[in-house]
């Protein structure tokens, strides 16, 4: 379920804000050229997915290992300024609370300095077959351990 780190690499703090890069795609505007607004969701998902890989977590590895998979309970976001296409933006993951069975995090989505969007994202450890919350299992526990 969990990579070894290379090990040279330094541990990893998860207080520490996870940066992803990518680029806005024709497929994320609307008809005006800009994001459209659900994309940033996407784009906080594909993060959260990075920020977990680059602690060694594979999803789909869990879920098939431990039979957990996450889902997200609830979002919150504000809308600063609009992205438009091609433009190069940074996403943010920052892990905000972590408790038995679920983790609260705050991500941005930048354009260089200028804040795109801000969001809050609940997310739940559920059994991938009854969707019923279960605990964080061990290996995410210890590559989040605060």
């Amino acid at each position: 379920m969990l990579t070894t780190p290379h090990p040279s690499a330094p541990p990893k703090h998860p207080r520490t804000v996870f940066e992803l890069a990518l680029r806005v795609y024709w497929e994320d505007t609307d008809a005006g050229g800009v994001v459209f607004y659900a994309n940033y969701l996407k784009f906080f998902e594909r993060a959260r997915t990075e920020w977990l890989r680059s602690r060694g977590v594979e999803q789909q590895v869990l879920r098939q290992t431990t039979g957990a998979i996450f889902v997200v309970t609830q979002t919150q976001v504000q809308y600063r300024a609009p992205a438009r296409l091609d433009d190069q933006l940074s996403v943010s993951v920052l892990l905000q609370r972590r408790a038995g069975a679920s983790m609260a995090f705050t991500q941005h989505a930048r354009r260089g300095a200028l804040l795109l969007a801000e969001g809050r994202i609940d997310i739940a450890c559920v059994d991938s077959q009854s969707f019923k919350p279960r605990r964080l299992p061990q290996p995410i526990l210890d590559a989040l351990a605060l």
